[in-house]
């Protein structure tokens, strides 16, 4: 019965944690779709393969770092600032591949694969980067 009891000790905070955590991205995704002039959401449903990519590789460029400030923060407050900070340089990513490939905004409705799986994959990249850095 202490096995049990010791186990489940940490289920409230396990509960909070992953309550913010999902806040935290339904804010990021929400913000991120609102700052693309197109609408992944609906070009995903349309069977738009770019959309679905960039956007797939944005929401990871996003929760990696986010799990690793959950893994790594002493409270709550921590991990919502460091998630706030992975936020902010998700966004910075998308800004990036905007002023790397100006016709981002045009190519990724317009299916063009190679323009969404880059945002994509940029998007995760600077996610995982923007984790290992998270080191204090």
């Amino acid at each position: 019965m202490d096995i049990l009891q010791e186990s489940i000790t940490g289920f409230p905070a396990f509960i909070i944690h992953l309550v913010a955590a999902l806040v935290m991205l339904a804010v990021f995704l929400f913000i991120y779709i609102k700052i693309t002039p197109y609408h992944e959401i609906q070009l995903i449903r349309a069977g738009n393969v770019a959309a679905a990519i960039s956007l797939s590789g944005a929401m990871m460029g996003f929760t990696i770092p986010l799990a690793k400030a959950i893994a790594q923060s002493g409270s709550l407050l921590d991990m919502l600032m460091w998630g706030g900070i992975a936020l902010v340089i998700q966004l910075l990513a998308y800004a990036i591949v905007r002023l790397l490939i100006p016709s981002i905004s045009k190519d990724v409705p317009d299916g063009k694969v190679a323009q969404g799986t880059f945002l994509g994959m940029l998007s995760l990249a600077t996610g995982v980067l923007n984790a290992a850095c998270m080191t204090y």
